[in-house]
């Protein structure tokens, strides 16, 4: 073999710019961190501030979020003025117990617990799938 060639693919040396070519973030054991929502009880409500926001950040249509929550809070919400209102007086903690289920249930791939999942349907079955991974698994209806 040429001498110049097997000095260009030397393993080692390859090896070591893929290593310097991987971001920071890939050597941390989660990227993903769960996001909080923001509560403040107004009179006979609840308003959640920040609901925008994260569902941003998870990838995931805020109506979702809001018809899943007001389901399993049993209180329906509404969107008013930037601010997802909830009937009834709900503690911070009750709120992001249900939304932890619901990022889990929806959002977090079961193979590899990352979120990078999408909701896709297929006929009458809605999927999710992972875009870092590939797996998909059927999933209930969201809400």
């Amino acid at each position: 073999m040429d001498k110049n060639l097997n000095e260009k693919y030397d393993y080692n040396k390859l090896l070591e710019k893929c290593i310097k070519q991987i971001p920071e973030e890939s050597y941390t054991k989660e990227r993903f961190e769960m996001p909080i929502l923001k509560t403040i009880i107004v009179g006979s409500k609840t308003e959640v501030s920040n609901l925008l926001e994260v569902s941003k950040i998870i990838y995931r249509d805020p109506k979702d979020i809001i018809k899943y929550l007001g389901k399993e809070l049993a209180s329906p919400g509404t969107i008013e003025r930037q601010k997802i209102i909830f009937k009834g007086k709900l503690t911070g903690n009750m709120v992001n117990t249900k939304f932890k289920r619901y990022v889990t249930d929806f959002v977090l791939c079961h193979e590899c617990k990352k979120p990078d999942t999408k909701i896709m349907k297929e006929g009458k079955q809605t999927f999710m799938k992972c875009m870092a991974c590939g797996a998909k698994r059927p999933i209930s209806k969201v809400g």
